[in-house]
């Protein structure tokens, strides 16, 4: 099992979490079977940028990103040189850092 610390996130995890996830496993569905309901607006098909996170340790280990994802980045909030969008970071056996930053492009949030 890897374990993802995720830094405290005053909306989806405001004590901050740690949590351990078998590799193979998306940092997105990770977090979302943990209870942190992070968003994901295109239900992680690679077309939003809702469940931007950035990686604090541990970004080397996951799986490289591609064009598209690398395109959907550059319209993130708080966009970071270890910013990946987390329905496509795929957990490897290195433990991770996650911050889930403050904002996202979703101004108007469903089920709010």
């Amino acid at each position: 099992m890897t374990q993802i610390v995720i830094l405290p996130n005053e909306e989806y995890c405001p004590e901050g979490s740690v949590i351990d996830v078998p590799a193979g496993t998306s940092i997105c569905e990770a977090l979302l079977e943990n209870d942190i309901p992070i968003e994901h607006a295109c239900e992680m098909s690679c077309a939003c940028t809702t469940c931007h996170v950035i990686v604090r340790e541990g970004f080397n280990s996951l799986n490289p990103s591609d064009e598209n994802e690398d395109d959907l980045l550059d319209r993130a909030w708080g966009l970071n040189p270890k910013s990946r969008l987390s329905c496509q970071a795929i957990v490897a056996q290195q433990d991770l850092v996650i911050e889930i930053p403050k904002y996202s492009i979703n101004h108007a949030k469903e089920n709010h």
